[in-house]
């Protein structure tokens, strides 16, 4: 399948002719094609998203075979630019990269100073804890007095289980695998996380269970995401 439909999302609009000749001399797509490159923001830690294989280096998921199309549809190549829901859009605001393609689920804060495509993914929130746990059980466990909840700074998960938690002590962490190190060593019962990185993430992790919620949770939609005004 053609990756054309991402930049008729990002247009906004049900038909796209890419011509430089109609272009707005102005627009962030007029600028691509004039710099010959497209920069797109990654975080490269997202399994089965926009994961970078620490002994390779090499780019794989998702994201990174619909941005590589993305490329080849405008004709220009791929700069990657490695960035996290942290940095997200500070990276983005700040013309760091021109899109933003690693699944970004499409918040109130974020709409605040982002554009989003039409979305493209979506996801409940789930839970990953370790095979020997003895105090998780089933989701109702989670949110108890005594039970630590890891995630991510920066991501979607932050500001919903802030919301969502009576009981349980959330646990905020902002380096690269921390709330998997800190479930695994037993400092944190459970990190939350999304269905496609918690697939990727079990598949190569024998010490972890995942736990489902029982009914929907906070299903979110993922989209990517440029500046404000960047209709292409």
């Amino acid at each position: 399948m053609r990756i054309i439909f991402t930049l008729l999302l990002m247009a906004g609009m049900n038909l796209l002719t890419i011509s430089v000749a109609h272009s707005d001399q102005d627009s962030r797509l007029a600028r691509v094609l004039a710099a010959k490159t497209v920069r797109v923001c990654i975080w490269p830690d997202y399994y089965g998203i926009t994961y970078r294989n620490p002994k390779t280096q090499q780019l794989s998921g998702i994201d990174i075979d619909m941005s590589r199309e993305l490329g080849n549809d405008l004709g220009v190549s791929v700069n990657y630019v490695d960035s996290s829901f942290a940095k997200l859009m500070d990276d983005v605001s700040q013309d760091r990269c021109d899109v933003a393609m690693f699944a970004v689920g499409i918040t109130p804060l974020r709409l605040t100073r982002l554009r989003f495509t039409q979305p493209c993914l979506a996801s409940d929130i789930y839970a990953v804890t370790t095979k020997t746990n003895r105090r998780i059980k089933s989701w109702s466990d989670i949110d108890q007095d005594g039970s630590v909840v890891a995630v991510a700074k920066g991501t979607l998960h932050e500001p919903v289980m802030r919301d969502k938690l009576k009981k349980a002590k959330l646990m905020l962490l902002d380096t690269p695998f921390a709330r998997e190190q800190e479930v695994q060593s037993g400092r944190a019962d459970v990190f939350m996380t999304d269905y496609p990185y918690s697939q990727r993430f079990l598949a190569n992790a024998d010490w972890a269970r995942l736990v489902s919620p029982d009914s929907d949770y906070h299903i979110t939609p993922y989209a990517y995401a440029m500046q404000p005004g960047d209709d292409v």
